[in-house]
């Protein structure tokens, strides 16, 4: 705070060792070098497998601010894996990730899922536990040899943007009221209830003054 008037000065304190408490960075060139390097080595580990990690599924963010986005997420559900016909313990060691907590609310996520699964199975290179002996499912040998390692994220999610033509706007349009709109459907949301048991009761009534 500035000193005001013709008060008495401040006690300024210039004469701390403010040098040993400044904090550097001259390690960020080596450490950017030293995770390059711990990537490739993950990547040779880890080969011919991809690098990006298993197969995630498409999404929509929560709330009503963000779920016009579409991302990755954390794994796919139960019901979308039976859908797909990959069993649940299965689909981990084929690099597929799996989500038990997730819920399908709508079909049109489930449906897209289940394609994106058969997408991956159909494109899928299974190499073989044992060269000499070959399981059912597992890839040919002419496929094996084709197999290189995938760099980035397996099957990433991209957004597609449809820009609308200008048209005129119709009468209903013009007449439509959004949020007189909204009110009355979050009203009927509300007292559904409240009017059913109402007419329930309306119903037993006339029925006991016919009797």
């Amino acid at each position: 705070m500035a000193p005001s008037r013709n008060g008495m000065l401040l006690n300024p304190h210039f004469h701390k060792d403010w040098q040993k408490r400044v904090r550097t960075w001259f390690n960020q060139p080596a450490r950017k070098i030293r995770r390059r390097q711990a990537r490739q080595v993950k990547a040779r580990l880890i080969a011919p497998r991809p690098v990006g990690g298993p197969l995630r599924p498409q999404v929509r963010c929560p709330t009503i601010r963000y779920h016009t986005k579409v991302r990755a997420g954390r794994g796919f559900t139960l019901e979308e894996l039976k859908a797909a016909g990959i069993h649940k313990k299965t689909a981990r060691t084929i690099g597929i990730a799996v989500d038990s907590r997730r819920r399908n609310r709508s079909t049109e996520s489930l449906r897209a899922n289940v394609q994106r699964l058969k997408e991956y199975r159909s494109k899928l290179i299974l190499f073989p536990r044992k060269a000499s002996a070959p399981k059912k499912g597992d890839s040919t040998e002419e496929e094996l040899k084709m197999a290189t390692q995938l760099t980035g994220a397996v099957m990433p999610i991209k957004t597609v943007y449809k820009r609308e033509k200008p048209r005129v706007i119709s009468e209903d349009e013009k007449n439509f009221k959004a949020f007189a709109s909204l009110r009355m459907a979050r009203a009927n949301a509300r007292l559904f209830g409240i009017r059913a048991k109402r007419a329930k009761d309306a119903a037993d009534q006339d029925v006991e003054k016919k009797k």
